[in-house]
């Protein structure tokens, strides 16, 4: 029986340090991820602290950090290159890197930035990200969550939705609105992030939450939020939503934002990849182990075309996603690019799995395959990090005249 070949890098993207590091996020993902993936996911259960050390150890959570602050020095490429190897083997551990990577560190003290540079890069500093509300998800300009000032302090309250890895993390970054925008002004403004530092495990005074069931996306849990008087301290006022990488950039507020969404979708169409790699290697296994009619069904030109497709999509949609974060490293803005690949990738992702439980016919409707699992995370990634139909409007609006 022959074994599926994971794609490797080409030039021009190919140099010996992104091999290695590929090497390694793959044979982790492999020996590591994929047999918790296997045991935890049909339990919807967290993964284990025990991972995310194993991944601290190796750097992982600092991968765009500069080095001065303990962090890779590499850039966007290298870390969607790991998320995707991840991702192959557990959606949820390619997505846990995105509460490192400077996350939660945009406070204005350069000292204390400094300090929590060095913990994010480390590992011991993973967050969540609470922007999105039960009546503002994609249109992010309609938050209703309130900062009041008192004193030395805000006073946050109101209701947020989707905040993964919440009640584990060691802080939340609230999106919420300072004022109400002025005559002439963007409906965002007056919108400003703020850092909930948390125990791990444990909610601050003010802050409740449910876990929300979700039909995939398992291994951490994602939380609906009820703020009703967290006091936030002023100094807690960040200056941006996504990590800077440390370079300190000086775009506050709501207009930070934009950077670190591009990253975030390029990141979200490699993870994409990774599932429908996953489906593609295990229906090529699939397709010479399973007989019908006396043969491999793998023989059958009908299903050999299926695959091949399968395979021609996976392979195109890697290489948009190599394309865009090489221009993101190169200091392009690329949103147009970002939201294409965002669209394309996932899009692909659904198909490609879908597929796949196709070619494996009864037994892709099973909980003893691991295809449901692709099935079904690859269908939350045309939904998270902007919609498709948000990407879709995105692109036209560059496009065409609005």
């Amino acid at each position: 029986m022959r074994a599926p070949s994971p794609p490797e890098l080409l030039s021009p993207w190919a140099t010996p340090e992104r091999t290695a590091l590929q090497e390694s996020a793959r044979a982790f993902a492999r020996d590591v991820v994929l047999p918790l993936a296997d045991e935890l996911d049909p339990q919807k259960a967290e993964m284990p602290r025990s991972l995310i050390d194993e991944m601290a150890a190796k750097g992982w959570f600092g991968i765009t950090l500069p080095t001065e602050h303990g962090g890779l020095g590499l850039g966007v490429f290298e870390y969607c290159l790991v998320s995707e190897e991840l991702a192959r083997a557990w959606l949820s551990v390619g997505s846990i890197l995105a509460r490192g990577q400077g996350l939660g560190t945009q406070v204005v003290d350069a000292a204390r930035k400094a300090e929590l540079l060095r913990r994010s890069a480390k590992g011991n500093w993973i967050g969540s990200i609470a922007l999105s509300e039960p009546t503002a998800g994609s249109d992010l300009a309609g938050v209703q969550t309130r900062a009041v000032r008192d004193g030395d302090d805000w006073v946050l309250t109101g209701k947020k939705r989707w905040a993964g890895n919440a009640l584990a993390a060691d802080f939340v970054e609230v999106l919420a609105r300072v004022r109400d925008p002025e005559e002439g002004e963007s409906r965002s403004a007056g919108l400003e992030p703020f850092l909930v530092v948390k125990e791990p495990g444990t909610f601050p005074e003010g802050m409740t939450g449910h876990a929300i069931d979700k039909i995939g996306y398992h291994g951490f849990l994602t939380w609906e939020l009820d703020l009703d008087g967290v006091r936030v301290p002023d100094s807690d006022r960040l200056t941006g939503l996504y990590g800077d990488g440390g370079a300190g950039a000086d775009a506050g507020g709501f207009a930070s934002v934009q950077r670190g969404l591009n990253i975030a979708r390029v990141h979200t169409a490699a993870r994409a990849v990774g599932i429908a790699r996953a489906a593609v290697e295990d229906c090529t296994l699939y397709l010479q182990e399973r007989e019908q009619f006396g043969h491999p069904i793998g023989d059958f030109q009908a299903l050999r075309f299926a695959l091949a497709d399968m395979a021609a999509e996976v392979a195109q949609a890697r290489a948009f996603w190599q394309q865009v974060a090489h221009l993101l490293d190169s200091g392009e803005p690329a949103e147009q690019e970002s939201a294409a690949v965002k669209l394309l990738a996932t899009e692909m992702a659904v198909r490609v799995t879908s597929s796949a439980m196709q070619l494996h016919g009864g037994n892709g409707y099973t909980t003893e395959r691991r295809v449901e699992r692709y099935w079904r995370d690859a269908r939350l990634t045309t939904i998270f990090e902007g919609t498709s139909e948000i990407q879709r409007r995105i692109i036209s609006d560059r496009i065409l005249p609005r």
